[in-house]
């Protein structure tokens, strides 16, 4: 049975189903790029040049349906992040990054999917511009790489293709013009219709994690020792999972230092020093070339990758585990535990999440 956002695609109905699509009604567009009006008429616009696209006929209908939910989905957040300059002029940045969060959220709360259908909807949605952008970006083959782990490039340029036929604008053939040099760069770097292989996952790291790296360098593995870095909300099972790990790994819980502190975890100030006292333990293993687990949220790249720089200093190599459970099992865990969090702090870490992806560590594993 193929995963479906809705049986009914009619508009009218969309409208009735979900208040998201209803607010697409009331957000304005760049007068230049989008002559024909609202979000909501562009979609509409983008979903029937989809479904009139040989290319998207002939795919399998999980993917249609993929396609065709990422189509709706592309610019959901366009109504918190539009900006009326004046003169007709409206911006909307960050509205693709902040579409992926939610696109996540709708995906997980609203419309339970399969975690790897959910992933790529959300990928789709956080790159739909970029086959047209590409070439403008400071590193466009680093950012093509990066886009082609998480997301099937074809499927991203049938999305930048109709999201160009879906509007009324004058440089139509320039962007589609992008379109096609995008493609060729897939096609150019081997990665069109697949991931960009590395020869290692050590060499896949390091060129995502070095500024200016070699994309075919082929790094020594010659680590002193293996950090796990847990991921995952408040309540997913971060704890039972560390109780299947071989019962020798030292942990660093924060939780567990917040406690023996009396430290509640909104006091930022004291958070800070735990922290810090966490990392100084951290930094005593490493220095005794002593693997752990660090045990914590870590949903935020920004806050991993703070952690991998130190971990890294120390010739460490690092593994990611992203734990997740089905919605509702994660707020029946979060209600029964102990320490329960608060259902609000949950909702607003959920619309924050950013899911490990492939590049942040040597390893990335998804236990969902």
């Amino acid at each position: 049975m193929n995963w479906k956002l809705t049986d009914n695609k009619n508009w009218d109905s969309l409208e009735q189903q979900f208040q998201w699509v209803q607010n697409m009604n009331f957000v304005m567009q760049h007068h230049l790029h989008h002559e024909e009006g609202s979000v909501a008429i562009h979609t509409r616009m983008v979903l029937e040049a989809l479904q009139q696209q040989p290319e998207y006929r002939a795919l399998p209908a999980q993917e249609q349906e993929i396609l065709w939910a990422a189509a709706l989905l592309h610019d959901v957040e366009k109504r918190s992040t539009s900006v009326d300059e004046g003169g007709g002029i409206i911006t909307s940045k960050g509205h693709a990054k902040r579409g992926e969060y939610t696109a996540r959220t709708i995906l997980y709360r609203d419309i339970p999917t399969p975690f790897h259908i959910r992933e790529t909807i959300a990928a789709l949605v956080r790159y739909h511009g970029l086959p047209v952008w590409i070439m403008e970006r400071e590193n466009p083959v680093k950012k093509l790489c990066e886009a082609s782990l998480r997301v099937d490039t074809r499927l991203l340029k049938m999305l930048a293709v109709v999201d160009i036929q879906g509007r009324i604008c004058k440089d139509k053939s320039a962007l589609m013009e992008a379109a096609e040099l995008f493609e060729m760069l897939c096609r150019e770097q081997d990665c069109w219709g697949k991931a960009r292989s590395f020869a290692t996952d050590h060499a896949r790291f390091q060129y995502f994690h070095t500024e200016d790296g070699y994309i075919d360098y082929i790094p020594h593995d010659n680590f002193r020792c293996e950090v796990i870095l847990l991921s995952g909300l408040p309540g997913m099972g971060k704890d039972h999972y560390i109780r299947t790990l071989p019962q020798d790994i030292p942990v660093i819980s924060l939780d567990a230092i917040r406690r023996k502190y009396k430290v509640s975890p909104t006091d930022k100030a004291a958070n800070g020093r735990v922290v810090q006292e966490a990392k100084e333990e951290a930094r005593s293993y490493l220095r005794k070339e002593q693997g752990f687990v660090w045990n914590a949220t870590n949903t935020s790249k920004q806050m991993r990758s703070q952690l991998i720089d130190l971990f890294l200093t120390y010739g460490a190599k690092v593994k990611i585990v992203y734990i997740e459970k089905p919605y509702e099992i994660w707020r029946k865990q979060n209600r029964e535990r102990e320490f329960m969090v608060p259902e609000a702090v949950l909702d607003t870490m959920l619309g924050k999440l950013e899911v490990p992806q492939l590049g942040e560590a040597h390893e990335v594993v998804y236990s969902v």
